[in-house]
């Protein structure tokens, strides 16, 4: 399989929901249908400042990647100078530049969901699987319980940390991901560069939060 880059996009924006993953994929999809049947894309979600009512600030500018096979690049490139509509907010779209993966002994995911996600026992036991699956042996750490929402279903999910990762490892679980729904921004692993002690002591991000 082609080694996975990130495809940055610029994007400038105002406003957008905090649950903006379901809506994003389907902006994006609107405009390239090749989306929907690509199996190999992941979608990591805007970042921006929450300013309350469950909204964003992503202003002055944001960033959208995508990341995908490096020989995958071309039919992307139509994203470059659309606008996008996501959920009643209007998003223009940049000219894209390309980021390689870099390895890190720890890596995050804000989300990452399976088909058990309503049964922690469960769903640590699932993505362990996955783990082995893809012969990783780092320590798993769960966070918080998250939600979003999906043709407006409630989707339950994790924020999830892999620690004690080998440079291969690392490579690989950013390349694969865990969980379901890469295309609405779940399962999207980052380097970790804080301790591991502040795993659980974060901010609220992104997607819903559960006490």
């Amino acid at each position: 399989m082609k080694s996975k880059v990130d495809m940055c996009f610029p994007v400038l924006g105002k406003l957008l929901p905090v649950d903006h993953g379901f809506a994003l994929y389907g902006a994006i999809s609107r405009i390239l249908p090749v989306t929907h049947e690509d199996r190999e894309v992941g979608l990591k979600l805007l970042r921006g400042r929450y300013v309350g009512n469950g909204l964003l600030d992503i202003s002055p500018v944001s960033e959208l990647i995508l990341r995908l096979p490096a020989n995958r690049l071309r039919p992307y490139l139509g994203l470059a100078g659309k606008k996008l509509e996501v959920a009643g907010h209007g998003l223009r779209v940049g000219v894209p530049h390309t980021r390689a993966l870099i390895p890190a002994v720890a890596l995050y995911s804000p989300l990452v969901t399976t088909k058990n996600g309503q049964e922690p026992v469960r769903f640590e036991k699932e993505v362990k699987s996955q783990m082995a699956s893809l012969g990783l042996k780092g320590r798993l750490h769960m966070g918080r319980r998250r939600t979003f929402q999906v043709h407006g279903k409630q989707v339950v999910g994790y924020e999830i940390l892999v620690s004690e990762l080998t440079a291969p490892e690392s490579i690989r679980l950013q390349e694969q991901g865990l969980g379901g729904r890469r295309k609405m921004g779940c399962g999207f692993f980052e380097a970790w560069n804080k301790e591991l002690e502040s795993f659980n002591d974060k901010a609220p991000d992104i997607v819903g939060e559960e006490p």
